[in-house]
């Protein structure tokens, strides 16, 4: 159904969350704490629970938007980078405009990204903005090389996995975030705002941009309708899980 119409602040306030996921984040270590980055405490990491962040989970605008900054949160966000993986655009769109992130494999690369050290009370608050859509589910990546910032190699990652599938090329295979750093990248790389021209192109064209992206915010059966679109030409997440969730 769609929305009540926006006045010009607000509007542009809509375009610009939706092209400019995944938000700035910094490429270093950091506490996120009460809404501030503080400096990184590695001590902070004991019994929490790793979660890779690879699109915006990685910004801290994005996680005062999911944790608040006023209610005690502390979140230890540790740099590093997972071998033969990259992170793509899924083929779906958010409730808020944007063409959101997800792994994908991609032998040779070595991508760039963030984990997230989460408390048993965080990770519910993760679980419910990530899983409740049915866009992603939770589940541990088995066998891979996840290098940290301390130097440490883990073998087991923990990450919301992507069930819509990569959003595919015209020329195809998949298609990576620009704002990502990935060396031995070997797919085609775009920002937000370039993939959801894309789509609008694709399966939209009567639209201009701007309203393209006000539609797909502001009617969730039209945005369905995108997604129904997309589903066929999506390619499935291409590693073994493990799902918890």
């Amino acid at each position: 159904m769609a929305g009540s119409p926006l006045d010009e602040s607000d509007s542009g306030a809509v375009l610009a969350r939706a092209r400019n996921y995944p938000y700035a984040f910094p490429r270093r270590s950091f506490v996120y704490r009460n809404g501030e980055e503080a400096p990184f405490d590695a001590a902070l990491k004991q019994g929490r629970t790793p979660v890779l962040a690879f699109g915006s989970n990685q910004s801290p605008e994005r996680l005062r938007q999911k944790f608040g900054n006023a209610d005690g949160h502390v979140i230890p966000v540790e740099r590093g980078r997972l071998k033969d993986f990259d992170v793509v655009f899924s083929a779906h769109i958010t409730s808020y405009g944007a063409v959101p992130a997800m792994l994908q494999v991609s032998e040779g690369a070595s991508v760039e990204l963030a984990v997230t050290w989460l408390d048993g009370h965080q990770l519910e608050i993760m679980h419910h903005s990530e899983v409740r859509a049915a866009n992603y589910f939770f589940a541990a990546l088995d066998g891979v090389t996840l290098h940290l910032s301390d130097d440490q190699v883990h073998t087991t990652a923990f990450a919301y996995v992507g069930t819509r599938g990569h959003l595919e090329h015209d020329e195809g295979g998949a298609i990576a975030l620009a704002t990502v750093p990935c060396e031995g990248r070997r797919f085609r790389s775009m920002t937000t705002a370039e993939a959801l021209e894309l789509v609008r192109l694709r399966h939209a064209a009567d639209q201009g941009p701007e309203d393209f992206i006000h539609t797909m915010v502001g009617d969730s059966d039209r945005r369905a309708a995108i997604q129904a679109t997309l589903a066929p030409t999506a390619i499935p997440f291409g590693y073994r899980t493990r799902r918890l969730s």
